[in-house]
């Protein structure tokens, strides 16, 4: 029942080509009758034939409406075919590339915690397996299979209406061998899950290891990488063989079958023409509906075979596009035009696992234009916090305003089209540096794309790049330096200019001297603009209009950066762990203005 209930999801895939599918499929059910018609046909032929010899007279004449009905189905034959050959690759090709496109615009959508937790390189295998097959479902479906079946299940019985002796013999055999495949079935059901997942596992190791050749290089762990591929290789056809020897035992019992029941049918045909119950005719009916029979069942095993072999990567490939995102709009949600900026958190409160709380009751409020600094250890809680801003995720209680209106009720790419988030991680495309501008605005114009690399100090390396703009700068940017990724990303973030920027560690692959240089760049940036930076060093928040101090998801301290070590509480001690102040002497001269959020995620 679970692989009929996947057959029947894989085929209503079709979406718009499901009418397409109908008249294909209305073509199969013809080829079946005609099929099953011209044996027929030919046998009551042979029969008027064996009169003539026995001396009853037969014309050409008597002969013609039966010799005229043989031709029109074997014509019939040749247009459907032609019909079902012209369209049904046309269709499965169609909606396999839909299939994708609508399962890579569905992960793109999942939450980061699905991201987090599940390995790129098993989400691209599931995606182009089961895409792969599904194409290979619809195409035998409609090209022999859906016929086989209609032959099987509808047409088989009527033979006990020819001769139900020798249509019961028919039905018996062919019930016999569907019992046996349905035993082969079983047995390997479990095995086939566990092949699968072999396969995921195969897929995420060869992806994690492709992702970091400079670490297998460095450390000099090809063999070991390479061995531990050969060994999970090894466990892989370990699960496998069982699997195809049950098969292989399924194809020759098809094999056997086909001689054994032509064989039954002969033998029993000839028996019961001696006595006078089956006609020539009959016999040789018989035997041609037995042989076309046996064609169609090896066909549906064949195909039960490669949909049992199919079905993990199909299942694998719903799972996926069954899982809900976590943020989507709410019905009549609003377009929000381009907002002053002030931020309220009201009594926020998240958890990644409905366990452990990673932001706790959080209230604040932000005024336009101004920055604040969110301040903690690792794991306080600053990045989810700011992830709850963009709406990577909701909370589970309480409510974020933008300029009064909960952010739930926004749509949600307006709302992101008004913040502009940085990265710790760069993230770029293996894209041109034009495209990867462009991801900030796609109407940008070239002056614009120059300016926002002048502002954020990447002009200089840009004009070194032998195709400029145009240069590919490799898997997430690899052929530039840490540096020059960041700048990259954060004129990425400049040609947004959204209201409201969030800098998450912005500058922590910038040498000093750089960073100085874009220090001033981003103070100019952020002037008119709500902004949330994350630094680890303290230097770049000295001037930040307000200090949010978090600790175990909480806000333990708010302040400016004086205020804050004049209290001599958490702030103090990781200013003075990182000598921005000692005992007795006043903090360091200030660097520059900002809102930021200190340590890490």
């Amino acid at each position: 029942m679970r692989l009929i209930r996947l057959y029947v999801r894989v085929l209503g895939q079709l979406g718009s080509d499901l009418r397409l599918g109908a008249v294909l499929a209305a073509a199969n059910i013809g080829l079946a009758i005609a099929a099953f018609a011209e044996p027929i046909l030919f046998g009551r032929i042979i029969d008027r034939l064996t009169q003539g010899a026995g001396g009853a007279t037969v014309t050409f004449s008597s002969l013609l409406p039966l010799l005229g009905a043989w031709i029109g189905f074997g014509l019939f034959t040749i247009g459907a075919g032609v019909l079902v050959a012209l369209h049904a690759d046309r269709l499965s090709h169609r909606s396999r590339l839909g299939a994708m496109a609508n399962y890579f615009e569905h992960v793109l959508e999942l939450p980061l915690a699905f991201h987090t937790s599940t390995h790129s390189g098993r989400v691209l295998k599931v995606m182009l397996e089961g895409s792969n097959g599904m194409a290979w479902l619809w195409l035998g479906f409609f090209r022999d299979h859906f016929a086989a079946l209609v032959a099987l299940t509808i047409l088989l019985p009527l033979t006990l209406f020819l001769n139900w002796r020798l249509g019961l013999l028919l039905v018996v055999l062919v019930g016999v061998f569907t019992v046996l495949t349905a035993i082969v079935l079983r047995k390997t059901e479990t095995l086939q899950g566990r092949v699968e997942r072999y396969h995921s596992t195969l897929a995420e190791h060869a992806s994690d290891a492709l992702g970091n050749v400079p670490v297998i290089q460095s450390f000099t762990r090809t063999k070991a990488e390479t061995g531990a591929l050969r060994n999970i290789i090894g466990e892989l056809l370990a699960a496998q063989t069982p699997v195809l020897s049950w098969w292989a035992l399924a194809s020759i019992a098809t094999r056997a079958s086909a001689t054994l029941t032509v064989t039954a049918i002969f033998m029993l045909g000839t028996w019961l023409h001696l006595r006078g119950l089956a006609s020539i005719g009959d016999v040789v009916m018989f035997m041609s509906i037995a042989t076309m029979l046996i064609g169609r069942l090896e066909q549906v095993v064949s195909f039960v075979n490669q949909l049992f072999l199919q079905a993990p990567k199909m299942a694998e490939f719903f799972e996926i596009l069954d899982t809900a995102p976590a943020v989507h709009d709410r019905p009549n949600a609003k377009n929000l035009d381009r907002p002053e900026g002030r931020v309220e958190f009201d009594n926020v409160s998240f958890s990644y696992d409905g366990k452990r709380t990673a932001v706790a009751d959080v209230s604040f409020t932000v005024a336009p234009g101004e920055n604040v600094a969110l301040v903690g250890a690792t794991g306080s809680g600053k990045s989810t916090t700011l992830g709850l801003l963009h709406r990577a995720f909701d909370p589970q209680s309480g409510c974020i305003r933008i300029d009064g209106e909960d952010i739930r009720d926004i749509c949600l790419a307006s709302l992101r089209r008004n913040l502009g988030v940085v990265f710790q991680e760069p993230m770029l495309f293996a894209r041109s540096i034009r495209e990867n501008l462009l991801v900030g605005r796609p109407d940008a114009t070239e002056a614009e794309m120059l300016d926002a690399l002048e502002r954020a100090q990447a002009a200089e390396f840009i004009q070194r790049q032998s195709d400029g703009l145009d240069s590919v700068i490799g898997e997430r940017g690899r052929s530039l330096s840490g540096g020059e990724r960041q700048r990259l990303s954060i004129a990425r973030a400049l040609l947004k200019n959204p209201p409201i920027l969030i800098l998450d560690e912005a500058t922590s692959a910038l040498d000093a001297a750089t960073e100085r240089k874009l220090q001033s760049a981003l103070e100019e940036v952020m002037k008119g603009r709500t902004t949330f930076v994350i630094a680890h060093r303290l230097a770049t928040i000295r001037n930040a209009d307000r200090i949010l101090v978090f600790d175990a998801g909480r806000v333990i301290e708010s302040g400016t950066f004086d205020e804050l070590v004049a209290k001599g509480g958490r702030f103090a001690e990781l200013a003075q762990a990182q000598f921005m102040v000692s005992d007795g002497r006043p903090p360091v001269a200030p660097t520059r203005p900002t809102l930021a959020l200190v340590g890490g995620a």
